[in-house]
C-alpha cells in the first residue's frame, strides 16, 4: 500500500516558481537576447491557458456526457492541425485540410485503440482517460506532423531538377517523390523514437511524473508510461506517413506531373 499524500499547491506556490521566469527575463536582458518580450507573452500565454482548461475540464468532469467529451475533443484535433500547418517555411493550398486529416486520423485511431483495447475504459469517452490520452497524442502527432511537412516540401525544393528528370525518364509520382517522403517520415518520427531511447534514463516522463506525484505506486505509473510511449510512437508514424501522401498527392497530378508553382514561400 503507498502511503505517500498528495500535496496541493498554493498560488504563492505557483508564484514562487514564476520568479524563475524573471530570471530567465534577467538572464535575456544582461545577455541582449532580446527574448524578455516573448518570455513574458509565452508565460502569460502559459498561465491563461492552463488556467482555462483547468476550469473547462473540472466542469466537463462534472457532466462526463459523451457530445460534451467530444466537443472538446474534437476542438482540440482542429487546433491541433491548425498548429501544425503553421510552421515551415513553404505552404501549398490544402495543407491545413492535409494536417488536420492526418493528425485527426492517426489520433483518434489510435485513442480508441489505447481506451477500448489496452486500457478497457468503459464508456471509451470517459473524460479522465480519453481527454489527456487524446492530448498527449495530438500534441506528440503535431509536432511530428509539422517537420514531416517541412521536410517534404523542403527536399521536393532542393530536388525539383532530379525529381523532374525521373518524372521524364518515366518514372511514376511515387518513385519520383520516394527519396523526399523517406526524408520527411523519418524527420517526424525521430523526436518520438528519440524520446523513447533515453526515457526512464534521462527524463521521467510527464504522465509517469503525475501519477507518481499523485500517490500512484511506480510499477503501476510505469506500466501507463510503457502504453502511452506505444501510442505516441504509433501516432507519430501514422500521422507523418499520411500527411506525406496528403501532401504528394496535392504537389502532383494524376498524369505524374511535379506541379513545383504550388508551393510558396510564407
Amino acid at each position: 500500500m503507498n502511503s505517500s499524500r498528495y500535496i496541493d499547491l498554493s498560488y504563492a506556490d505557483v508564484a514562487i516558481a514564476a520568479a524563475l521566469i524573471v530570471f530567465d527575463g534577467a538572464l535575456s536582458v544582461w545577455l541582449r537576447l532580446g527574448l524578455e518580450k516573448k518570455l513574458a507573452i509565452a508565460a502569460l500565454r502559459t498561465v491563461v491557458q492552463l488556467l482555462a482548461i483547468g476550469y473547462v475540464l473540472s466542469w466537463v468532469f462534472g457532466h462526463p456526457q459523451w457530445p460534451i467529451v467530444i466537443a472538446v475533443m474534437l476542438t482540440m484535433t482542429v487546433i491541433a492541425g491548425i498548429a501544425a500547418s503553421d510552421r515551415g517555411s513553404r505552404k501549398y493550398k490544402g495543407l491545413r485540410v492535409d494536417a488536420l486529416a492526418a493528425i485527426g486520423i492517426s489520433g483518434w485511431l489510435v485513442t480508441t485503440i489505447g481506451l477500448a483495447l489496452v486500457i478497457g475504459i468503459r464508456p471509451w469517452y470517459t473524460p479522465q482517460y480519453a481527454i489527456p490520452i487524446l492530448g498527449m497524442i495530438l500534441g506528440n502527432s503535431l509536432t511530428a506532423v509539422s517537420l514531416g511537412l517541412e521536410r517534404m516540401t523542403e527536399e521536393l525544393t532542393a530536388r525539383r531538377p532530379q525529381v523532374e528528370t525521373l518524372l521524364a525518364l518515366g518514372a511514376t509520382r511515387r518513385e519520383a517523390a520516394l527519396a523526399s517522403a523517406r526524408m520527411a517520415v523519418r524527420a517526424g518520427m525521430m523526436p518520438t523514437l528519440n524520446q523513447m531511447t533515453v526515457v526512464g534514463l534521462v527524463s521521467l516522463p510527464g504522465m509517469m511524473t503525475g501519477q507518481v506525484l499523485a500517490g500512484q505506486h511506480p510499477e503501476q505509473a510505469v506500466r501507463y508510461q510503457i502504453v502511452v510511449m506505444f501510442l505516441l510512437a504509433a501516432a507519430s508514424a501514422a500521422a507523418t506517413v499520411l500527411a506525406v501522401l496528403f501532401a504528394s498527392a496535392r504537389l502532383f497530378t494524376t498524369d505524374h506531373r511535379f506541379v513545383a508553382s504550388r508551393l510558396v514561400e510564407r
